[in-house]
């Protein structure tokens, strides 16, 4: 099918009006989910099910649980664990119910091209599943319980004591190209060797990994996942081992460590979704020092929200601070880290609702995408204050984003968009190029909406955009490649799925991440966790196949981090 095809289909999807059908009265299948859904990381969210209510579909117990597991599986993380919405819509019951069930089981078998996936039309939800899905948002929700200090030490664990760890490296890994690649169902990350593709090693951590963060000093590898646990990964030992562990949360997405001069490696830091709070560790065994709640006022109307989930947190390289960016409010805290027991917290006022970003090419200022307002937010980390707010195209998703310099308008960071086609360009250089600073420069019209990451490299003269959410597989298994040096010029487009010789799944291609040298970009073909996945690896100069990396425990590979381009933000 092709892509104007599938795009109208899927807009016309979403106007669907209920009209009686007969889940909408109470009536419910069979339990048909025995022994189909497995129970893992959702069984630490102990949520109650609701009592029937007249006209909302009837769950039995078990199916109660095994749609909690799928909606934490793939849902929160967009719409929320109480369903507010951020990146996705809103899926309170005041709205499904309205919409009415034939509308929702459309729109989740189908999705659309501003970002929300296919989960029917690409195998990854069975029809049963989706009707699960269905009755479960048309029920009230129900709130999950908090998670304070008492349950983090309870789950905090030192395999390694610091005196027991090596003063040196012990292997002889080349740790500033060695790729970190998230493992997303499996719970895992593969270590692999950017320079001979090998799998040195698989670290068991927690589900679905968002982020690797690698600490100042190039020692330490951080994870975390949705699931909230982080592991500590010490580098240096022979092979690298998780030297301590600790749940934060019930669900996260961010981890960071200390990098201010005099202060590298000293702390750590970890925001999590649910509860909605942060937490600031101790850098080398993880033990948590400080939390502190993130509920309150949001930017603008000033309402109280009972959710605002922390979203990227990025370390200062001018001060002593973390950057806590929290969604729902719309709020960057700048979180100084030199005193705990007196915490200095700076609110800036963004906008709704900050999801992930990067910094610009100097490392001074902090981009991050307000993506439900349909803007970026700059942050000047040096000197504590909103720099800019730029309106984008609908609902930006740039990851970190990418910095080049344009041929015009001097240095510029890009971000591509989950709700439509466009590559905003915007100016970050109030020095040299003070008319374009922080101002929409150019917008660039890429393959379609449902975009994820987009990337490229200070020795590249390529900016690479995927479309992984895209519910057109002609999109969602290819990458677009626009040539810096002319913007104008038409892009280029890889099949990367096809290049990769997997010939079953939804081969949904994403993330583009760089070696260390610059010199090739390697994407992940994702594909479920009962099909094979891989990662191509395309060399930057010619824009060929290189490499494809297959093996059977590349399990749903997703996110990429080369630790040399991460410890030191590249990007």
């Amino acid at each position: 099918m092709g892509r104007t095809l599938m795009a109208a289909l899927a807009a016309a999807l979403t106007l669907l009006a209920f009209s009686g059908n007969s889940y909408a009265q109470g009536k419910h299948k069979e339990d048909h989910t025995k022994g189909q859904v497995p129970f893992g990381p959702a069984e630490k969210m102990p949520l109650e099910q609701p009592g029937a209510k007249p006209g909302v579909p009837v769950m039995s117990a078990r199916e109660f649980d095994a749609a909690k597991e799928i909606y934490f599986q793939r849902c929160a993380g967009c719409h929320g664990v109480l369903r507010k919405g951020a990146t996705g819509k809103p899926l309170t019951p005041d709205i499904t119910r309205e919409n009415g069930y034939e509308h929702l089981k459309n729109f989740i078998t189908y999705g659309s091209p501003a970002g929300m996936p296919n989960w029917g039309t690409s195998g990854e939800l069975s029809e049963d599943k989706i009707d699960l899905m269905v009755r479960f948002i048309m029920q009230d929700v129900p709130t999950p319980p908090e998670f304070g200090l008492k349950e983090m030490k309870a789950t905090w664990k030192v395999h390694v004591p610091v005196d027991k760890r090596p003063t040196r490296q012990m292997n002889n890994w080349d740790l500033g190209n060695l790729f970190s690649v998230t493992l997303r169902d499996s719970g895992e990350v593969a270590l692999i060797d950017g320079g001979t593709y090998d799998i040195k090693q698989i670290v068991k951590t927690g589900y679905a990994v968002h982020i690797s963060r690698i600490s100042a000093s190039g020692r330490y590898l951080f994870t975390t996942g949705r699931d909230a646990k982080i592991n500590l990964i010490d580098l240096w030992m022979d092979p690298p081992t998780t030297v301590a562990e600790i749940d934060t949360g019930i669900e996260a997405r961010s981890v960071e460590t200390s990098k201010f001069k005099g202060w590298e490696d000293k702390y750590a830091i970890s925001g999590t979704y649910w509860p909605p709070q942060f937490v600031i560790m101790d850098g080398a065994t993880l033990e948590p020092l400080k939390i502190v709640g993130t509920r309150g006022m949001v930017v603008g109307t000033q309402e109280y929200h009972p959710e605002p989930r922390v979203a990227a947190i990025v370390a200062s390289h001018y001060r002593p601070e973390f950057v806590v960016n929290v969604k729902e409010t719309g709020k960057v805290l700048l979180v100084n880290y030199t005193d705990l027991k007196n915490l200095a917290i700076t609110e800036i006022e963004a906008a709704r609702f900050l999801h992930d970003g990067g910094f610009d090419s100097t490392g001074r200022y902090f981009m991050v995408a307000a993506n439900a307002s349909n803007k970026v937010a700059i942050v000047d980390t040096k000197e504590g204050k909103l720099a800019g707010l730029v309106e984008t195209g609908p609902t930006p998703h740039p990851g970190r984003g990418a910095n080049f310099v344009h041929p015009k308008f001097g240095p510029v960071w890009a971000t591509s968009h989950l709700g439509d086609e466009t590559v905003a360009l915007i100016g970050t250089d109030p020095e040299k190029h003070p008319q374009y600073a922080w101002k929409l420069v150019q917008s660039l019209e890429g393959q379609g909406g449902g975009s994820l990451f987009i990337k490229t490299h200070p020795k590249s003269t390529n900016l690479y955009v995927d479309t992984p959410l895209n519910p057109d597989p002609e999109l969602s298994q290819s990458v677009a490649v626009f040539d810096i040096r002319n913007m104008d010029k038409p892009y280029a487009v890889l099949p990367i799925a096809e290049w990769s010789g997997l010939k079953v799944g939804a081969r949904r291609v994403v993330q583009g991440e760089f070696n260390k040298a610059g010199t090739e970009i390697w994407f992940s073909v994702w594909n479920a966790k009962n099909e094979p996945s891989a990662l191509v690896v395309v060399d930057d100069k010619t824009l060929k196949l290189k490499k494809v990396i297959t093996d059977k425990r590349l399990i749903t590979p997703t996110g990429k981090f080369n630790l040399h381009n991460t410890q030191h933000d590249v990007y």
